[in-house]
């Protein structure tokens, strides 16, 4: 009998504990990015990268260094920006989140991560804008 009460009582005593906070999360949308800002991304293994404003998103390659332009769609969730479009074919979709990123490759340290969904694969690398620089050097 005592075991039925404290897992009938158990549900009720859990949820006394929560924290406020936990249920009064943010759903505004992310607005880290102003719409009318440059969005500067890179990535390594394989080597890639780009900039997106508006509607417009270039991304390169090193065997394609003046890139592939495409339209992208933007969406603001609660904690980043999406882009969103296709590449000859293949689904293209990016997500910038604020959050430190190294690109490993350098001193340099991006206010933003990204990941990349290319068709079925999935690239990760690191974001900036001009209101939102890295820092350190500007030429490895």
């Amino acid at each position: 009998m005592t075991a039925r009460i404290c897992l009938v009582a158990l549900p009720a005593i859990l949820a006394a504990c929560q924290s406020p906070a936990a249920d009064e999360r943010s759903t505004a949308p992310f607005s880290g990015i102003a719409e009318s800002e440059t969005i500067r991304f890179t990535g390594t293994e394989p080597f890639w990268g780009g900039e997106a404003k508006g509607e417009s998103l270039t991304y390169s390659t090193p065997e394609n260094p003046d890139g592939t332009t495409i339209t992208v769609s933007r969406f603001a969730g609660n904690s980043g920006l999406g882009l969103s479009g296709t590449m000859e074919g293949a689904k293209f979709d990016l997500v910038v989140t604020l959050g430190e990123c190294s690109d490993g490759m350098s001193d340099r340290t991006y206010p933003f991560t990204v990941t990349l969904q290319l068709g079925e694969e999935t690239r990760t690398g690191c974001a900036w804008t001009s209101a939102h620089p890295f820092t350190g050097p500007e030429n490895p």
